[in-house]
């Protein structure tokens, strides 16, 4: 009787921390590898990172008591998780250039935005990106992404279906990489 007892709470413990471990990934953490070159140098291919997919939702506290009704909004140079547009059973990631209701352009691989004189500082882009692309006018709801390696990057330049991505799609931000080394992701 008594090994069956043991059992019984080993059993309990297992299903408690299958069920966190499942909540915990499908609720809170985006777990990826990076499968591509796009986002080099920042990420590498092979990569492992974990995203938060919180991290544009409402605004709670740990205990989950909402502290203000305002839904955050990613900003320029977060970087995103999303469903590829042109087949939203892919998760893409990709930079946040553009925001709702701005001009993108891009002349020369230098990226403008609404006329703007002066390029967006990127110097987290490894290498003199190529082509003059746009303008594109970011609807509401909607941002324009590029990934950081801009000439090896299938990006809001290039998508059939649309050049954005909707705030809807977007299904977390990327946070830190893991694998092969411990890097917060910026």
């Amino acid at each position: 009787m008594r090994i069956w007892k043991e059992i019984w709470d080993y059993a309990k413990m297992i299903i408690i921390v299958v069920v966190i471990v499942t909540l915990v990934n499908s609720v809170v953490l985006i777990n990826a590898k990076i499968p591509s070159e796009s986002m080099e140098k920042t990420i590498m291919t092979g990569d492992r990172i974990f995203g938060f997919r919180l991290a544009y939702g409402l605004n709670l506290d740990f205990f989950g008591h909402e502290i203000s009704k305002k839904i955050k909004d990613p900003e320029r140079f977060d970087i995103v998780i999303f469903k590829y547009p042109d087949d939203e059973s892919k998760l893409f990631i990709k930079r946040v250039i553009g925001l709702p209701g701005e001009k993108v352009q891009i002349k020369n691989g230098k990226v403008y935005i609404n006329d703007s004189e002066i390029p967006l500082d990127d110097s987290f882009v490894p290498e003199k990106p190529r082509g003059s692309f746009g303008p594109y006018e970011v609807p509401e709801n909607s941002y324009f992404v590029l990934g950081d390696n801009r000439n090896h990057s299938k990006d809001s330049r290039c998508w059939k279906s649309t050049s954005f991505v909707t705030f809807d799609e977007i299904v977390g931000k990327a946070v830190i990489r893991y694998y092969p080394s411990v890097k917060l992701l910026k």
